[in-house]
């Protein structure tokens, strides 16, 4: 397969990659309180020293008191916790790479197996874990604002330690998309709504603050999913005249790239076209894309979690779409996670390497 153009240049505002690949960021939990260790260092590193574009850290959390549920989720607050976020990304820079934090509220979650709980009840719209079953509070007026508040703080406190991006974390049921769905979200007031568009506010005003707090110049990133951990199958936006009005605005608040997350990148977003959500997202707001989803291993990512392994499997699907500009960025997973030097065996075409992925990398850092 030819993979030149996954190694092609690629430059906007503060980002001015190698290449195309962009490391996921995956949960790893190895942080105890909230701190990254030197191992967490060395494991960014790794990849920084293995030629990926562009890594994006696992979720980190911001400044609210149950903005987590588990408490080996690093924070991206806090004097210990930023001291060592400031040697990851100095180790990156080190060894030629380029990072963001990706900055996170989990809303309202279910409890910790480990029976951990955070100082306060876990917040979101209305309180619910899932639909009909609450696990937490509804966000008073005053929340949202502090939450804003933290988001931007985050994001500022990223731009002063070097990171060349920041992603916000608007994916996977957690609580900016807990505002999307209407399902989560019960509001009557300008924070709810009948429509995605209106449910949209408060991803919007998050948006903006970090903006205002990061200035015009500094690249900004917006995960997105359709699909929940919930239901698999879902839909925020049924067709594109929805998506355009979802993404818009949040392209507009001060989104240069729109990261979009799907269980397989090659499914198609809606019928009649075989553009995937980044293909759409791209389409609908003329911002760069990242695709994602199942990326050079032959099953998805949530069978992982089930013990389920997955082999290496062919770029070239990939590599269609994007010679045809469908998106501009590749996010890769599992096969980073498990092999630092993955970007690195592509260009080379040293294909017999690859290795495959299986849930023991999940109990280990690389």
């Amino acid at each position: 397969m030819n993979t030149d153009s996954l190694f092609q240049p690629f430059k906007l505002k503060t980002l001015t990659m190698k290449n195309r690949l962009v490391m996921a960021p995956m949960t790893r939990a190895f942080s105890p309180d909230g701190i990254p260790t030197a191992d967490v260092a060395e494991y960014y590193r790794k990849r920084a020293a293995g030629d990926v574009g562009l890594i994006l850290s696992e979720g980190t959390v911001i400044d609210r008191p149950s903005s987590s549920y588990d408490p080996k989720i690093p924070h991206f607050y806090g004097e210990k916790a930023l001291a060592g976020w400031d040697k990851v990304i100095q180790d990156v820079h080190a060894a030629g790479g380029q990072m963001g934090p990706q900055i996170w509220h989990m809303g309202v979650m279910e409890n910790h197996a480990s029976g951990w709980l955070p100082s306060s009840p876990f917040e979101g719209p209305s309180g619910f874990v899932k639909p009909g079953e609450l696990n937490g509070k509804a966000m008073t007026e005053s929340d949202i604002a502090d939450a804003i508040s933290a988001y931007g703080r985050a994001a500022a406190d990223a731009k002063r330690l070097g990171y060349d991006t920041v992603e916000i974390h608007g994916a996977h049921g957690y609580l900016i998309d807990q505002f999307f769905w209407d399902q989560l979200n019960h509001r009557t007031d300008k924070y709810g709504g009948k429509t995605l568009a209106e449910r949209s506010r408060f991803a919007v005003e998050v948006i903006k603050e970090v903006r205002r707090q990061v200035g015009d110049d500094f690249a900004v990133i917006l995960r997105l999913s359709q699909w929940k951990p919930l239901d698999y199958n879902f839909k925020l936006a049924a067709n594109p005249a929805e998506m355009e009005k979802w993404l818009n605005p949040m392209v507009e608040a001060g989104v240069d790239i729109l990261h979009c997350s799907q269980r397989r990148f090659w499914e198609p977003e809606f019928e009649g076209s075989e553009l995937n959500f980044a293909g759409w997202a791209k389409k609908i707001t003329g911002a760069a894309t990242i695709t994602v989803g199942s990326v050079g291993l032959s099953g998805d990512f949530m069978g992982a979690f089930r013990g389920e392994a997955s082999q290496p499997s062919s770029l070239d699907e990939l590599i269609r779409r994007m010679d045809r500009g469908d998106f501009d960025l590749v996010a890769v997973g599992r096969p980073l996670l498990a092999d630092p030097e993955w970007v690195q065996k592509i260009r080379d075409h040293r294909v017999d390497e690859l290795k495959g992925f299986t849930s023991d990398a999940l109990a280990q850092l690389v």
